[in-house]
């Protein structure tokens, strides 16, 4: 979609990241111009490049200026055009280009057309110094623009620089260097110290700390050792590293999120849409405004002249000039994914910035979001002359096909090698547990609610932990009671969304007794607990349906794969720790690259300031724009002030934008 990756000066665009196809220039230059605006693509700004022709520029423009009246007074004023009509051409060329460009595509009324009328008008009625200062003005503020546009890159460009560029990939004892892109699951490379991991895996061999710092913010370097996996992106620091493969470059963690990133500026919030239109019906309403200063009041007002209010014509199309505004607002909101970007938080479009500053209630998955994840078994109760590792080995071979958690606690309790060929017919209930066949004998592992659906007799509903019940041939035979920890900043995560008023809830498959625990420890204003997948979207519909009544908005934080349907059900979708996942990735509208639930309230921090700001800088230009056309249109504003007016009202909103990336809560 070309239109997604138009400059912000002109449309309200945010700047493209990749480079634009040949169609997607076409469409940019309708609106811009391929010279106009160094600052277009920041990623190739260079300061030095942008400022030699503008001051060439503003040397002419100070040498005609200083001795304009010598120069207007050679015969026909020939010094002063020849000095001061080539400064007007070096800072205007990119301007006037695409204006005409722009008229002879049926597209006239946008700031370049005002900005060629308003100076050309000028140079008509000889005010030809206000005509170059206009144009060379205009090229400081677009000079500002882009360093300002560069600076907000930077950090969305530390991102991509954690591309790796080589993989050690080793065959038969040889290592030799190859694209990312090259190399196949499966594969074993090498990793030596100071070196960034290229590719997802599985350490086989060596123990080393990483950097996680490029990809979730964290500064404090973690110890990997073998079995565990390491994502493309993160730094060898230590330690030489052997590891297999787990997913190619283009699926992998690292290249997923490069993708988000770069797609991030189609998604626009609903305020820099509003300016987008309001641009296109402000831009001819402004240029018809102009044309009646100029012709009606000398025929009305005794006394008028044409000179006159053609003048105060000018200088209202220069004071009208929207570019502020359309300039600021998707800086803004970019300076907003920048900064969140720099503390680990993945916004995939300003939209969902707008979206988290509407929001008034978070509701929280628990395994995994507000728990640690890292079940371990802590009781064996047994039943019908079970012994306790009798049953802890049948539930280990039940779970043995399982991936998740509670069934890798048990196999992990149970420590001995598992003989899956005893294991039959086995079925995981989605919401319940298992069933399967083992040496001949029908068992059932999991929740209260698989014994009830399976009618098993049995005297204990509720107990305090997660538990996996167990049956045999349809009689009771015991339960393994296991227990989660709390993360660390889970507390502070609530207590710093209470302190923004924000409500919160939780919704856990999980028994009763353990989300009351995980509830009364942690201060959560609501919670659901013993939910199927479907029941769990139907729970948050019902706090979309209370948000709408307060005109909020509803998140869901969750681990992003079993709970993909609500994460994409709720106004705005978190995954947490989602670089492992792509079904994070995917499905949520922002990726916390770290495990820290207290990263939700910073989130909604950022979001708020962006919105901030982006309201000052509309209602700044706005007020300031209103009275300088009034002051314009009396002749109380020259030219000299109307370029001051447009270029100080963008060079002062830009700023106001940069303040996001420096300090983004």
């Amino acid at each position: 979609m070309a239109d997604s990756h138009s400059h912000a000066c002109c449309d309200g665009h945010e700047p493209p990241t990749k480079p634009l196809s040949e169609a997607q220039v076409s469409d940019h230059d309708d609106c811009c111009g391929s010279d106009h605006g160094h600052s277009h693509d920041s990623a190739d700004f260079n300061l030095r490049q942008e400022l030699t022709p503008i001051a060439v520029a503003a040397v002419l423009f100070l040498t005609g200026l200083i001795f304009n009246e010598r120069l207007h007074n050679t015969p026909y004023a020939i010094a002063e055009y020849a000095v001061l009509i080539p400064a007007y051409l070096i800072s205007g060329w990119s301007v006037l280009t695409t204006a005409g460009r722009n008229i002879l595509r049926g597209r006239i009324f946008d700031e370049n057309f005002l900005m060629t009328i308003a100076t050309l008008g000028a140079i008509a009625i000889h005010e030809i110094p206000e005509a170059v200062a206009v144009m060379l003005f205009f090229q400081v503020g677009e000079l500002f623009q882009g360093y300002s546009v560069g600076r907000s890159r930077r950090s969305i460009k530390a991102l991509l620089e954690i591309r790796p560029d080589t993989a050690n990939l080793s065959v038969d004892g040889d290592i030799r260097a190859v694209a990312p892109e090259t190399v196949r699951v499966g594969d074993v490379i090498v990793v030596r110290p100071g070196e960034k991991v290229p590719l997802d895996g599985d350490i086989l061999e060596g123990k080393s700390l990483v950097d996680t710092s490029a990809l979730t913010g964290e500064s404090v370097p973690r110890t990997v050792a073998p079995g565990e996996v390491v994502l493309a992106g993160m730094i060898n620091q230590s330690g030489l590293l052997t590891v297999r493969v787990t997913k190619l470059f283009g699926e992998s963690s690292i290249a997923r999120i490069l993708e988000l990133v770069e797609n991030a500026s189609s998604k626009k919030a609903d305020t820099e849409k509003f300016i987008t239109r309001f641009a296109r019906y402000y831009t001819p309403v402004v240029v018809f405004l102009s044309l009646a200063v100029a012709i009606l009041p000398p025929l009305f007002i005794e006394g008028a002249t044409q000179a006159q209010w053609t003048y105060r014509a000018l200088v209202l199309l220069v004071i009208s000039c929207p570019c502020g505004l359309v300039i600021s607002i998707p800086l803004g909101y970019f300076g907003g994914v920048g900064g969140a970007a720099k503390r680990g938080i993945l916004v995939k479009g300003s939209t969902y910035l707008d979206t988290l500053a509407q929001v008034k209630t978070v509701v929280f998955d628990k395994t995994g979001t507000l728990t640690q994840g890292n079940f371990r078994v802590t009781d064996v109760v047994t039943h019908n002359g079970l012994k306790k590792h009798q049953l802890l080995e049948l539930a280990a071979q039940v779970e043995s096909q399982s991936n998740h958690p509670v069934a890798q606690s048990i196999r992990q309790a149970y420590g001995q090698t598992i003989d899956t060929s005893s294991v039959q017919d086995y079925e995981e209930i989605a919401g319940h547990g298992i069933r399967a066949t083992v040496n001949g004998r029908a068992v059932l592992a999991g929740n209260d609610r698989l014994l009830h659906r399976e009618a098993i007799p049995h005297d204990v509903c509720v107990v305090d932990g997660t538990v996996a019940h167990l049956a045999v041939d349809g009689e009771y035979s015991g339960r393994i009671v296991i227990a989660d920890e709390l993360k660390e900043d889970a507390g502070e995560a609530i207590r710093a969304l209470h302190a923004q008023g924000i409500q919160t809830a939780m919704l856990t498959g999980d028994s009763q007794s353990v989300a009351d625990s995980i509830a009364k420890k942690l201060g959560l204003d609501q919670y659901r607990a013993e939910l199927l997948p479907e029941d769990k979207v139907e729970a948050l519909e019902g706090f979309l349906h209370q948000a709408k009544q307060i005109k909020g908005k509803v998140a869901f934080v969750g681990d992003g794969i079993n709970d993909a349907p609500v994460i994409a059900r709720a106004d705005v979708g978190i995954a947490m720790g989602g670089l492992g996942s792509d079904a994070a990735i995917e499905t949520a509208d922002v990726v916390i690259m770290t495990d820290a639930p207290s990263k939700v309230a910073e989130a909604i921090q950022i979001a708020h300031k962006t919105r901030r700001v982006v309201w000052q800088n509309i209602s700044f230009a706005m007020v300031a724009k209103a009275v300088f056309i009034v002051l314009g249109t009396l002749g109380i504003a020259t030219l000299w002030e109307a370029v001051f007016a447009d270029v100080g009202v963008a060079l002062l909103a830009i700023l106001n934008a940069g303040r996001i990336i420096r300090n983004p809560q």
